[in-house]
């Protein structure tokens, strides 16, 4: 904990309104947070350095509840950090998103009846940069609505000038350290946007397909294959069988007819061939699937390109001109016509790949790209998590890390688009390659031009750690900032993303990782664990929840929801939930502040406090410790979870109504539990912080007269414990607890006051007996007083007068009846389970059922049964 006198001014406290309104408080505090620099990180600091980087949005993008999520975790975080006396830096900005954004603005153009191509390539990135500045980065004034404490002076955006340099300059260097080369290789290619796509950005799915096989060759040379693409077979330049093979060695290396062509080709030897799969035989592409090409590769196979880039058949005949799944009705019905189908299956269910942009199924394409050479780039990804250097959070996901980084295929980073980063290399009239770094000066000349591709939008946000702060140029940001202390982020990028990072980082910063940990969370679900889509119905605009319930709401939700590495369920009842605890701290804080809790002075000596006053101080250190121990594990919900019952039950539920005697009793004692509750609420605010940062501002502010929480002390362990005022509290509670559940059981209203006679003199809280009677609505004895139900519990014996309150004779008759009830209910399911003949044939679920009620049958005989017993005779 912290010493309030030395840490805030003291100040009169401002009456606080009835009740919170967050739509009144959250857009004002948060651009005085803005204003005043909260959020502004000083590289020239002598405070340590804690940095997180955003996972920059795309600029097409706007707030989903993913990122609500994510942003809540960080600032989180970061705001905890700053507290605690750290220069923190939550580094803001967006990704340009090439494929997104050019698709965004040639819809646009598409309205206007144009394309593209009407405008040329100069003024269509011209028309890209006017829609950035028009309508791209809605979600910067989304974030501001989330409360996200980024450095908003460092905003940065993935083709900025200083980060375009960094992108040129990296280039630039792998290439001359052999790690980038240009070479035609099969790639993905999207038919929709017209361009390369990464391993990575290929969706699969299972699609309904068929399955055709199909005879090549004649007589004895026949040999059958199948396939889900018949199209490719126009390109087809061998069939391969596996050298062990007994059924095809007499066909290995004879040639043979490719039917509705006038070509012959190769039987092939290749041990990639599955003999046991199909008839063992499959027919060979290259220049359309990626094994093919391989097998194409090893036997000198040429390769013959049949479509272009809209996926129309090139190939002359009579298929040309064709769409590849015309062609391929087409294509079989020929086959089929010679007497070549041998069998047919329809639907065939299997997985096909999908563009992720636009969802068009990708089409194997040999084309002539540029490439990283990951091999040793991914090696040091590895090697710095094996080593220790980063850790992987959960650790069980290291797995998944290194499954993908020791099995990375050279990465193609080409694009065929005009909105992005231009490959830096120029090509000469005699064949002249020359790669361009940010210093040099570009060949001119006649038949000098630059390459036409752009660069792969995950290779500059690759860069991102250290792009932001400056580099290549040796920046104080630079120096202060990197490596990042922590990346948070979901498993569902650790490829995309995460991997590229760490290469470029490892390369760039001479072996320096990006960051220390890599914290990995889950996605958002629904509240039945279903995946968020549009298309089901269950899409949520987190506005909408942020708009009816507070930003704080949907914050808490989202945090407590958030166990490492797990998906997060969530439902609108979950936020109305959240915006009652919001309440709750509100309505608590206005009742200390009405009853005069201070923060003023130091906490009196133990020696002062009352029992209930030393057991709230003594939770409070052990939730300080909990909380701080959670957040350096990243266990978000564990650390809401435990703030929301401590100060729910604990706080509010309990000390403060333990209190309510003690501030009416007024004198010495109560000036002693004004100034502790107001240490409580002054730490469970800071505490709470973090996560629900707007109600803690402003009803922190208002009890301390500080200046803002945002940058006030982060609370520490004092080590003050009592474990015997724990245990003096735990039995009243126990005691309260019980006599509160008689009540209910016996169907009297809460506020109904009810005689009684408390024994306490022979247990440890003989002192709380205004508060135990205030708390169960007890009135003390009269002079008519019968104890008509006893109560003995924790050491303490309540007795109870309910001549008065309730019906005996009529209660007792009401609990013979239920118990009748439970009897015959036990009586029916122990006959049934009795029953072999019926147990040989009852499903295992019906006979879960019947053990079920049967225990609850039990359970209720055991509880009415007590019932009747804590009853007086009628």
């Amino acid at each position: 904990m912290t010493d309030n006198a030395q840490q805030q001014p003291s100040a009169p406290h401002t009456e606080l309104p009835t009740q919170y309104a967050p739509a009144d408080v959250e857009g004002p505090l948060y651009e005085r947070w803005v204003e005043r620099g909260y959020f502004e990180a000083d590289a020239k600091s002598d405070k340590p350095a804690y940095t997180v980087v955003i996972p920059p949005p795309n600029v097409t993008g706007s707030l989903h509840l993913g990122h609500a999520f994510e942003h809540t975790l960080i600032d989180a975080l970061t705001r905890r950090k700053r507290m605690q006396g750290f220069e923190t830096l939550w580094q803001p900005g967006m990704d340009h998103a090439g494929i997104a954004t050019q698709n965004v603005v040639e819809r646009e153009l598409g309205k206007e009846g144009k394309s593209r191509h009407d405008l040329g390539r100069e003024a269509f990135v011209e028309r890209v940069w006017q829609w950035k500045g028009e309508s791209g980065g809605q979600i910067s004034g989304q974030m501001r609505r989330l409360g996200d404490g980024v450095a908003w002076s460092r905003e940065r955006f993935t083709m900025d000038e200083g980060l375009s340099q960094a992108v040129q300059t990296i280039f630039k260097r792998l290439y001359d350290d052999e790690l980038i080369y240009r070479a035609e290789r099969i790639i993905n290619w999207c038919p929709r946007c017209l361009t390369a796509i990464s391993d990575i950005e290929v969706e699969y799915q299972d699609d309904d397909g068929e399955l055709v096989s199909m005879t090549y060759g004649e007589g004895d040379d026949t040999i059958v294959v199948a396939t889900t693409r018949a199209e490719t077979m126009l390109g087809d330049t061998a069939v391969a069988v596996h050298p062990d093979d007994e059924r095809y060695k007499h066909l290995v290396g004879k040639e043979i007819r490719l039917p509705l062509t006038d070509r012959s080709i190769p039987v092939v030897a290749d041990t990639h061939v599955d003999p046991e799969f199909g008839t063992g035989a499959v027919k060979v592409t290259p220049a359309h699937d990626p094994n093919d090409f391989e097998i194409g590769q090893r036997h000198n196979l040429p390769s013959l390109t049949v479509m272009d880039e809209h996926a129309v058949i090139t190939a002359h005949g009579p298929f040309q001109g064709l769409d590849r799944l015309e062609a391929r009705s087409a294509i079989v019905a020929a086959l089929r016509a010679e007497g070549r189908i041998v069998a047919e299956k329809r639907p065939y269910v299997h997985s096909v790949g999908h563009c992720s942009r636009c969802k068009t199924t990708i089409e194997p394409r040999l084309s002539m790209q540029w490439w990283v050479k990951v091999g040793p780039l991914a090696k040091a990804a590895g090697d710095a998590v094996r080593d220790g250097r980063v850790k992987i959070h959960p650790q069980e996901m290291e797995k998944r890390y290194f499954d993908w980084v020791d099995n990375l295929h050279d990465w193609c980073i080409s694009r065929q688009l005009w909105w992005g980063h231009r490959i830096p290399v120029w090509y000469g009239p005699n064949g002249e390659v020359v790669c361009v770094g940010p210093d040099d000066e570009a060949p001119t000349g006649e038949g000098w031009h630059q390459d036409t591709d752009v660069l792969d939008t995950w290779f500059s946000s690759g860069l991102w750690p250290f792009s932001t702060l400056g580099w290549p140029e040796q920046t104080e940001s630079l120096a202060k900032f990197y490596p990042n202390s922590v990346l948070v982020t979901g498993y569902d990028i650790l490829f995309f993303w995460v991997a590229r990072m760490m290469m470029f980082g490892l390369y760039a910063m001479d072996g320096t990782p990006p960051f220390h940990t890599i914290a990995l969370h889950g996605m958002v679900r629904d509240q039945f664990g279903k995946k968020m889509s549009k298309s089901f119905g269950n899409a949520v605009n987190p506005l909408d929840w942020m708009d009816k319930y507070g930003s704080d709401a949907l914050r808490f939700t989202l945090a407590r929801g958030a166990n490492p590495g797990v998906d997060v369920p969530i439902g609108e009842d979950w936020v109305q939930g959240s915006r009652n605890f919001a309440n709750k701290i509100w309505n608590a804080t206005r009742f200390a502040l009405m009853n005069g809790a201070t923060v003023d002075g130091p906490l009196p000596e133990p020696s002062a406090m009352s029992a209930t006053d030393r057991w709230i101080l003594s939770r409070l250190n052990s939730v300080v410790a909990e909380v701080d121990a959670l957040y350096e594990d990243f266990q978000f919900a564990k650390l809401s979870d435990a703030l929301f019952h401590f100060a729910w039950d604990e706080v509010f539920d309990w000390y403060v109504e333990l209190s309510k005697t003690t501030f009416q009793a007024g004198g010495p004692a109560a000036e002693v539990s004004k100034r502790v509750l107001g240490e409580v609420l002054d730490v469970t605010l800071k505490l709470l912080h973090p996560v629900v940062p707007f109600v803690t501002e402003t009803l922190w502010t208002t009890l301390t007269g500080g200046e803002s929480i945002v940058v006030a002390d982060w609370p520490s362990d004092s080590g003050f414990r009592d474990t015997a005022a724990e245990r003096e509290i735990e039995s009243l509670q126990a005691v309260v607890t019980e006599v509160r559940r008689f009540r209910a059981d016996q169907g009297l209203q809460p506020g109904q006051r009810v005689p009684a006679r408390l024994e306490l003199d022979a247990t440890p809280f003989a002192a709380h007996e205004a508060a135990i009677r205030q708390l169960l609505r007890l009135q003390p004895e009269g002079e008519a007083f019968s104890a008509t139900a006893t109560l003995p519990v924790a050491g303490a014996t309540v007795a109870l007068d309910l001549s008065g309150t309730i019906d005996v004779a009529a209660e007792r008759k009401r609990l013979a009846k239920d118990l009748a009830a439970a009897q015959k209910e036990r009586q029916q399911a122990e006959a049934k389970l009795g029953n072999e003949a019926f147990l040989a044939k009852a499903p295992d679920n019906v006979v879960d059922k019947i053990r079920g009620r049967l225990t609850k049958a039990d359970e209720d005989i055991t509880r009415i049964q007590a019932q009747l017993g804590r009853l007086p005779e009628a």
